[in-house]
């Protein structure tokens, strides 16, 4: 089973847009949606859930006002405000370091399990997908991530599919490195901007700590030409294969706004410039095959 993620730097480059792409372009793949803080796969392919399974996050703390004398020593030593005046908890703020309950005189306070989100397999037009949402306030993303992948490679076997698309978060931090650790090939979106180039760099110094094969695309790449040599410039002396530039396009709104895909939108809408832009899609998904197969081999 192959695995393939999709990353940036930064938010706002076009992950999802292109992951959903791809998945009407495999034909046999499940799709990961890592991006748990901010889940917009579903939003396009309408999933139809199949099962769904709580994340455990961060214990809670909880008093026992039975036991508790008053004496107030968790809410001086608590560093996050979460023990308030009448000695309850807030759960928004209780991150549970445990702290309390090592300190209170009176071994009232404990941790109690907490559900942080839920990780969700579903069925879609181009077949299955695994999901998640995120509680308000929780920072357990990472875990979240984790038991995505897992579900994915459940559902992979399920149904008989030998590739795994993974949209996977912005950033560089805890739930990127969940989303991209043991994948085949990573695909890293940048934009020309100096963020874009900036956070490029970020996200390439991380796939090479992890020495995980990775290519790059530069979206809306006409919207700022002499950034986007830059970004060439970097490619090269990186040694990152730049696969694709795509050109600013609305097509990825209006699409998103039906609900489709790219190529689906295309596929009908008589706009030249959206066939031009999922033929360049499409292109850009027959060199990534070639790589993943490439990798395969070895």
């Amino acid at each position: 089973m192959r695995q393939l993620a999709i990353i940036s730097g930064k938010g706002g480059c076009g992950k999802t847009t292109l992951t959903a792409a791809f998945s009407s372009l495999s034909g046999n793949a499940v799709l990961a949606d890592c991006d748990v803080d901010a889940s917009d796969l579903p939003l396009i392919l309408k999933p139809r859930v199949l099962k769904k399974e709580d994340c455990l996050g961060p214990g809670l703390a909880s008093i026992d006002l039975n036991l508790c004398t008053g004496c107030g020593i968790c809410r001086e030593i608590c560093r996050f405000g979460a023990v308030l005046e009448n000695f309850t908890i807030n759960p928004y703020s209780c991150e549970g370091c445990a702290v309390c309950t090592v300190a209170c005189p009176e071994k009232a306070v404990s941790l109690m399990p907490r559900v942080s989100g839920q990780a969700v397999s579903s069925i879609t037009r181009f077949g299955p997908m695994a999901h998640a949402k995120l509680g308000t306030g929780e920072e357990a993303s990472g875990k979240l991530v984790n038991l995505v992948r897992k579900k994915a490679v459940e559902l992979a076997d399920g149904y008989s599919c030998k590739l795994v698309l993974i949209d996977g978060p912005p950033g560089t931090g805890c739930p990127v490195i969940a989303a991209i650790t043991g994948t085949d090939l990573i695909l890293v979106l940048s934009e020309p901007t100096v963020s874009g180039l900036h956070d490029l760099k970020r996200a390439v110094e991380l796939t090479a700590h992890f020495r995980i094969p990775t290519v790059a695309c530069i979206n809306r790449y006409d919207i700022n030409e002499k950034k986007s040599l830059e970004i060439e410039v970097f490619c090269r002396e990186a040694g990152i294969p730049l696969l694709a530039c795509l050109p600013y396009a609305d097509v990825t709104t209006e699409a998103m706004i039906k609900g489709e895909t790219v190529i689906e939108y295309a596929a009908y809408s008589g706009d030249s410039g959206a066939v031009e832009f999922a033929n360049i899609v499409r292109s850009l998904w027959t060199k990534l095959e070639l790589r993943l197969s490439d990798t395969f081999k070895k």
